[in-house]
């Protein structure tokens, strides 16, 4: 009985500082969390559809996202969180996502992939999310450079409705 006494104490002194340390070092890491802020409402992408229209999308910003003091690479989602109506009004909508960091005031430059390619993604009705990961001491913003639709008819008087979109870090 004595013995497993003591080796209880000896296992709770032993794992005690653990977590005391690992959030010292967060701490000291300096580890805060990333601000996402939605664009105007003037600068975002537009799809102008009308009945049994095949079109293409007017470019827009999305999101504007700041992790100048995260230290770590962050995975983001982006969804179109509409689905369930635009299907009513689209046959189908293919949107080119694109994600630039901020190279100076009002300067932007799109990422590229390890060999300097253009990183290409795509949302759609049909997958309704993507996901990127982006480095720390940075600010981005997220965009849609370009797409393409096919509206159904909408009705007298009707317009079709807009894709909203939706910004988290997973």
């Amino acid at each position: 009985m004595k013995r497993k006494l003591i080796f209880l104490l000896l296992a709770v002194s032993l794992l005690t500082p653990w977590p005391v340390v690992y959030a010292y070092d967060d701490v000291l890491a300096g580890n805060t969390t990333v601000q996402i802020e939605a664009a105007e409402s003037g600068a975002a992408p537009e799809l102008n559809g009308f009945g049994n229209a095949i079109g293409s999308v007017t470019p827009g910003d999305l999101f504007y996202i700041d992790s100048g003091d995260v230290t770590l690479d962050t995975q983001f989602i982006l969804y179109i969180t509409n689905t369930d109506e635009l299907v009513h009004y689209y046959r189908y909508i293919t949107l080119n996502v694109g994600v630039y960091a901020q190279t100076g005031t009002d300067q932007w430059e799109k990422l590229t992939t390890g060999e300097g390619e253009p990183h290409d993604t795509y949302i759609t009705m049909n997958n309704g999310y993507v996901n990127f990961t982006l480095p720390g001491y940075a600010r981005y913003k997220i965009t849609i450079d370009k797409g393409c639709f096919y509206c159904y008819g909408t009705g007298t008087g009707k317009s079709a409705v807009m894709p909203k979109f939706y910004l988290t870090t997973g």
